[in-house]
């Protein structure tokens, strides 16, 4: 199986994966993996460019699809993983100003944090992992005022197959006014 977590920067995917992962961990046979995409994209150099602006990484996604191939069971973590094949795509979700507030409170310049905030608003990420994957492979999950290991216990549900799929089921919209 693989499953993608994804969601806007910000959200809380790398610490409940690695929460997720810890747990995986402790099972006698675990069978998943855990990628964290944005480690792999530094580690191996798998971008195009520097973006100054955004001071961002460019990521070269064919790379990574390459990279991926052959890792079957594998839970994918990052911004980018719905641009991957998989079976289950969680897209994690924050309230924008407080998306806003965690990107600040992590050192990310003002127009970053106000342009992930606005993407949020606008559930880019989730109309693009519904877009390449379906809405019967999409799970939403809001992570907004939520501890990450609740976040954690509903990834671990996406995984067993305890949960419906569900998209749009969380709005942001009314950030935008």
């Amino acid at each position: 199986m693989r499953v993608a977590v994804t969601g806007t920067p910000g959200t809380g995917k790398t610490t409940a994966t690695t929460i997720l992962e810890a747990r995986l961990e402790t099972e006698s046979e675990p069978n998943l993996e855990v990628v964290h995409l944005n480690d792999v994209l530094e580690r191996e150099g798998l971008y195009t460019e520097i973006d100054a602006e955004r001071e961002s990484k460019v990521a070269d996604l064919e790379a990574l699809s390459v990279w991926l191939e052959g890792r079957e069971d594998v839970v994918i973590e990052s911004h980018l993983a719905h641009h991957f094949d998989a079976d289950r795509v969680a897209v994690l979700r924050c309230r924008p100003d407080d998306l806003e507030e965690r990107l600040r409170d992590r050192g990310e310049n003002e127009g970053k944090a106000t342009e992930n905030a606005e993407s949020e608003a606008l559930d880019v990420i989730l109309s693009e992992a519904v877009e390449e994957h379906g809405l019967d492979s999409v799970y939403e999950i809001d992570t907004t005022d939520r501890d990450p290991e609740a976040v954690a216990d509903d990834l671990e549900s996406v995984l067993a197959g305890e949960r419906e799929p569900s998209a749009g089921d969380v709005d942001f919209v009314g950030y935008l006014a």
